[in-house]
């Protein structure tokens, strides 16, 4: 009988050692094997043998494969572990062939019937294409920022990479945000690339996640792997390029232990491999965007991979403040009515879109526009009825709601929101005789965008509502004109990034027509019509945007000025959650390092269920203090270094 050091994969196991177990046969280091934890069979890696212990060591329970993990799997698990400050066994756990939690899901390789992407394979690149291809190549940086316009063909600089990296013997990661957006992308490799492509996502079964996970590692030749982010930990050797498509999209970030940013995690297992890595948007993060201008490691691309025919979008701002423009319908416009019937009666899809996560409760002057601001963060003062206050959900700051706007003496303050559930029947009501379809996150199997979107492209579904989802990378031949129901919601939520996501929204969805296909039209209802978010959205003014973006973050002292660890207590009571957040502030506080504590607060929601959550946030110039903050916060906290958002 030999005796092994396994390193556990799961996040009970809390100990910074490997535990004891005994095989009959000699078994490499890495060697992928499962293990009893407490009674529960869990993946563990082989770390090295070791003599016979003085306690009795339980027998490994089998060896899954006898192709040892790569290298790369366990130095970026111990990267993982030390910078989100979580138990190797959290980290390791994203490693493993299977995880414990799989939603509902199929085995197949497919997520839709997609058809041919269009992307046109044969024709000559562009110049940019070429450019930015270069550019890479060349690039002596880790991570490159690819910031190409809507349009400029992406997918295009990606497949060429992938195919040369191939072509090297090396292999691929190809990264989306959404499952959804997989589907594209297979579609696009399956045309171009020859290698085989593995599709790794969380609604497959753990029957075929184990497979398909077994199967890269034990290839012996190069492969491509698509998925979102958990694809990154896949056990691919050799690798030799990473793309992440849509990088500015929060789903990078994992919001359980381990809260990672894909991006970040990237960009060291890059490091580690020596692969390149490519972060390809239209709509850069501000703090991703700063680091990568001061490396000198962002290449442009502007110019439409379609060509200039039918690139230019026709665009009409309606103000929501004015109520004579809403005389068939309280929530779409008399020219956004009229715009749709001309594009539908000419066989064109019309998108009407709604920022959901942008229902917070706004404070308002219908009148002239103003909006309720914290006098210390300038970001949005939530309203809360069951207190009739309106509070800030990053600094505390709380005030009377106003009884009249400050700005003009008006008394028409409103709080309002409207779901997608409400807009599609408001929408049925105006147009009953075409094919109406809603995405949102709560759509029912089998009515999801990924797998619905043969149909979309075909046209066979002729107004599409919908929230974020429809925001993303989709190519849709027949759209002719997206309509935004209101284009301030997602700027009243009380956060740092709410401008950016605002701006990134607005540019993404605009950026669904004018894609080569045919004219376009987009009519956006607001009540700022000056809003210089709007208004850089509207005129594709990325530079704009960023310039102010940035100043603002500087003097508020935000990413990428600050780093950030957001912490969050549940509680059963209210003043529970507060005594909680008290005390641990004070236990912040003893440490004496340069750091701003921000709070507590009640987070933004405040109470889930029978659970009341207050936060905490701290900010330094110095990461190293936010991760041994990080370790003092008591365990039954919830610890979020670099957050996406502190709502």
């Amino acid at each position: 009988m030999k005796f092994f050091e396994v390193w556990v994969a799961d996040g009970r196991y809390r100990g910074d050692k490997p535990l004891t177990y005994s095989y009959a046969e000699k078994l490499a280091p890495f060697t992928v094997v499962t293990v009893d934890l407490r009674g529960r069979a869990i993946t563990g890696f082989i770390y090295q043998e070791v003599k016979k212990p003085e306690f009795a060591a339980k027998p490994i329970k089998a060896v899954m494969s006898q192709t040892p993990l790569p290298w790369q799997c366990f130095e970026l698990a111990r990267w993982l572990s030390d910078y989100y400050s979580c138990s190797l066994g959290d980290s390791l756990r994203q490693f493993a062939p299977s995880k414990p939690t799989i939603r509902r899901g199929s085995d197949g390789h497919e997520l839709a019937e997609t058809g041919p992407l269009q992307l046109e394979l044969d024709k000559p690149l562009t110049s940019d294409q070429k450019k930015a291809l270069n550019f890479i190549r060349k690039s002596k940086h880790v991570t490159t920022l690819l910031h190409g316009d809507t349009g400029t063909g992406k997918t295009r600089v990606y497949l060429e990479l992938a195919q040369e990296t191939l072509n090297a013997g090396q292999s691929v990661i190809l990264l989306t945000p959404e499952i959804a957006l997989t589907t594209q992308l297979a579609a696009a490799v399956d045309q171009q690339l020859p290698s085989p492509a593995y599709i790794l996502h969380s609604q497959l079964t753990a029957a075929a996640r184990k497979k398909i996970w077994l199967a890269i590692l034990e290839a012996t030749e190069p492969v491509v792997v698509i998925g979102p982010r958990s694809a990154l930990f896949s056990p691919v050797k050799d690798l030799g390029l990473i793309v992440l498509d849509e990088a500015h999209e929060p789903a990078y970030k994992q919001e359980q232990t381990p809260r990672y940013n894909a991006v970040r995690v990237a960009s060291q297992l890059g490091t580690l491999t020596k692969a390149k890595v490519v972060l390809g948007t239209a709509t850069p993060n501000v703090a991703d965007y700063y680091l990568a201008e001061r490396r000198k490691a962002i290449v442009r691309m502007t110019q439409p991979a379609m060509g200039d025919k039918h690139t230019d979008v026709k665009s009409q701002v309606i103000d929501l403040k004015d109520r004579t423009n809403f005389r068939q319908n309280p929530y779409l416009s008399d020219s956004l009515i009229e715009a749709a019937k001309k594009t539908l009666a000419a066989k064109k899809q019309v998108i009407i879109y709604l920022n959901r996560r942008g229902s917070a409760r706004q404070i308002l002057c219908q009148n002239c526009g103003w909006q309720a601001l914290c006098p210390n963060c300038d970001l949005p003062l939530i309203y809360h009825g069951d207190e009739h206050l309106i509070r800030c959900h990053t600094c505390g700051f709380t005030d009377k709601p106003p009884a009249a706007c400050p700005v003009c003496g008006s008394l028409d303050i409103i709080y309002r929101s409207i779901g997608t559930k409400a807009l599609v029947e408001a929408v049925a009501k105006v147009f009953p005789e075409y094919r109406i379809q809603r995405f949102d996150s709560d759509n029912d199997v089998g009515e999801r965008v990924h797998e619905l979107y043969s149909k979309l492209k075909s046209g066979e579904i002729d107004i599409l509502v919908g929230t974020q989802l429809l925001a993303k990378g989709f190519d849709l031949p027949h759209l002719g004109l997206v309509g935004i129901i209101s284009a301030d919601s997602s700027m009243g939520l009380p956060d740092f990034t709410a401008e950016e996501r605002s701006f990134q929204l607005l540019y993404q969805i605009i950026g669904r027509v004018g894609r080569g296909h045919g004219q376009g039209q987009v009519i956006v209802q607001t009540y700022d019509t000056k809003s210089a978010i709007l208004l850089a959205a509207l005129a594709r003014d990325w530079s704009n945007f960023y310039k102010n973006a940035l100043a603002e973050r500087q003097t508020f002292r935000f990413p990428p000025f600050a780093y950030l660890l957001k912490s969050v207590v549940r509680r059963a009571t209210a003043n529970g959650a507060q005594n909680a957040s008290e005390n641990v502030k004070k236990l912040l506080r003893r440490s004496a390092l340069a750091v701003e504590i921000i709070g507590p607060t009640p987070s933004f929601y405040g109470r889930r269920g029978k659970y009341f959550y207050w936060q905490l946030v701290v900010k330094s110039k110095q990461r190293e203090h936010l991760t041994k903050l990080a370790r003092e916060v008591p365990a039954d906290w919830t610890v979020d270094l670099d957050p996406a958002n502190l709502l």
